[in-house]
């Protein structure tokens, strides 16, 4: 039998505690901080790769959401290691799609997990359009060659 690889680049972590003020009533994470979360995701991913969302505002580009999912299977609390992993989904000339899954660290003295490990918590996917500072598509390619380059290098990444 063959085992079906999913699609997608390498997935990029970052690790964050859960503050008291991103929290409800009941110590739980209100559900509109997991999307800040997703942002903080992709937002040291690109600066992983030598590219930050201030660079390419300058250069003209920008990359609103165009549309998110949001999974809830177990809710974050309040202190709690959590990990954020985000990857490109999938990606094109014109779009972009970044998938994420956030995770708690169990042993809150443990280093860093693999991904594969620590407690799943939140699924989601976030898609992006690339646009000028007018609000009109551009094509990456066109516009960014360069950077272009570097974020399909990174979406290349997973399939090694």
């Amino acid at each position: 039998m063959t085992e079906e690889r999913e699609q997608g680049g390498r997935w990029s972590s970052v690790e964050l505690r859960v503050h008291y003020a991103e929290t409800d009533q009941m110590a739980v994470v209100y559900h509109a901080n997991y999307v800040k979360w997703f942002e903080t995701g992709r937002t040291e991913m690109l600066r992983e790769a030598g590219l930050t969302y201030r660079m390419l505002e300058e250069q003209g580009v920008l990359l609103p959401v165009l549309d998110l999912a949001v999974h809830y299977r177990q809710p974050a609390r309040y202190d709690d290691r959590i990990v954020v992993y985000t990857r490109i989904k999938d990606m094109s000339k014109l779009r972009l799609t970044y998938q994420y899954e956030v995770k708690r660290i169990m042993d809150q003295n443990e280093p860093s997990l693999p991904r594969e490990q620590g407690e799943l918590l939140v699924t989601g996917e976030t898609s992006h359009a690339w646009l000028s500072q007018d609000w009109k598509p551009v094509r990456l390619d066109k516009r960014l060659p360069e950077v272009y380059e570097q974020l399909l290098a990174l979406y290349k990444e997973g399939e090694e």
